[in-house]
């Protein structure tokens, strides 16, 4: 089968690679019907997680229709169509039962792990290989995926939103606490970000305000959430900006940008040491723009150390720090039903439909923020 494979540095390939066959009686088969590209696969695009191999595959949101599946799955068939969350969790562990499957105890055997298992992320998140590929195999299958009703008006693109991109925005927003009356500050207008807006408008915002440094991004996000856009590298000395805005900061800040935000020098410099994991300027940013005892929610991906984490002012102003990746399968049919009741319309960040083939096209285009690009969908 094809399957857009990594290759290096800020390169990809869509070769030929072996087809995924049924190794445990939970697995199934699922032939790829869409795919899309996630911010964090650029994480990986980066060179950011050495841990990635060349050949492997890559990819963590994709849905498809059920080919094969192994002799203990029963809650999907052969033909059914399914979302195949970023998640890889087997439903019945410690923390899959106390509603954190992102961090599932048995679905990552490796040894060097403390993390739950992802598609397309790696040997440490579980060696999974991804789902930008003509078909991927599910483990866990009775817990890891989510069957679509044969009644669904839904299309694939819709679907594939569910399979991390809204979840996630969705997790950031509950887990941070939103409620009816907050000012919410949003660092990042990607896919996650513009998403992250919407939900904070849901939950009863009062004020939603957007960052960014992407001039298209930000007037989407101005123009279809009705959000204050600020441009960061418009406007010296931001923070203190927002700060006397808000009049004291922000209720809840959601940092939805990870390790690819821009780096300062000697950041880059640590990263190529791997003294440190990659950019901290949204979580400085996050610091200084919260009000005390307000809450930061960082669901953008970070690296594993950074150097002079800023505690103190944390501690001092007794900020709540949240983080981590977003345990997003227990939340799929309430967000199902928000796309088919059409509560939520998430189409707008959907900018382009590209050939799985055009694989190496689509992440350059994406990485480099040309066209337009906000989320790319991918067709075998």
């Amino acid at each position: 089968m094809k399957a857009v494979t990594y290759q290096g540095f800020m390169n990809v390939k869509v070769k030929e690679v072996p087809d995924p066959k049924i190794e445990k009686d939970e697995d199934i088969i699922v032939r790829i019907t869409a795919s899309s590209i996630c911010g964090s696969d650029l994480h990986f695009y980066h060179g950011m997680l050495p841990s990635l191999e060349k050949d492997y595959v890559i990819g963590h949101e994709a849905v498809g229709v059920v080919e094969e599946v192994g002799k203990k799955v029963e809650s999907v068939k052969k033909g059914d169509k399914i979302v195949i969350p970023f998640n890889i969790a087997c439903g019945h562990c410690v923390y899959c039962e106390s509603g954190l499957e992102s961090q599932c105890d048995e679905s990552n055997q490796e040894p060097q792990a403390e993390v739950g298992a992802y598609f397309g992320c790696s040997r440490l998140f579980g060696d999974y290989p991804g789902s930008q590929a003509e078909m991927v195999r599910v483990p866990f299958a009775n817990f890891t995926s989510f069957r679509v009703p044969e009644s669904s008006e839904l299309t694939d693109d819709l679907l594939v939103l569910l399979t991390d991109a809204i979840p996630t925005a969705y997790w950031g927003v509950e887990n941070a606490g939103v409620k009816p009356g907050d000012t919410v500050i949003v660092f990042g207008s990607g896919p996650i970000g513009l998403l992250t807006q919407k939900f904070a408008w849901l939950k009863g915002a009062e004020r939603v305000i957007a960052v960014d440094c992407v001039p298209y991004r930000l007037q989407h996000a101005k123009h279809t959430n009705h959000v204050e856009a600020y441009n960061f590298q418009e406007i010296q000395d931001l923070p203190n900006v927002l700060k006397e805005l808000t009049k004291g900061g922000a209720d809840v800040v959601i940092d939805c940008v990870g390790m690819s935000g821009k780096m300062k020098p000697y950041e880059l410099v640590e990263s190529a040491l791997r003294l440190q994991g990659g950019a901290m300027g949204s979580v400085t940013s996050a610091i200084e723009t919260v009000r005390k005892g307000g809450t930061i929610q960082l669901i953008g991906v970070y690296g594993l150390r950074y150097n002079g984490f800023p505690l103190g002012d944390l501690f001092s102003r007794n900020v709540t720090l949240k983080m981590g990746y977003a345990p997003v399968i227990r939340s799929l049919p309430y967000l199902y039903n928000l796309l088919q009741k059409k509560e939520l319309d998430p189409s707008d960040i959907i900018t382009h439909h590209l050939s799985l083939n055009d694989g190496e096209k689509a992440y350059k285009l994406f990485n480099k923020k040309q066209e337009g690009c906000l989320k790319i969908i991918l067709k075998p």
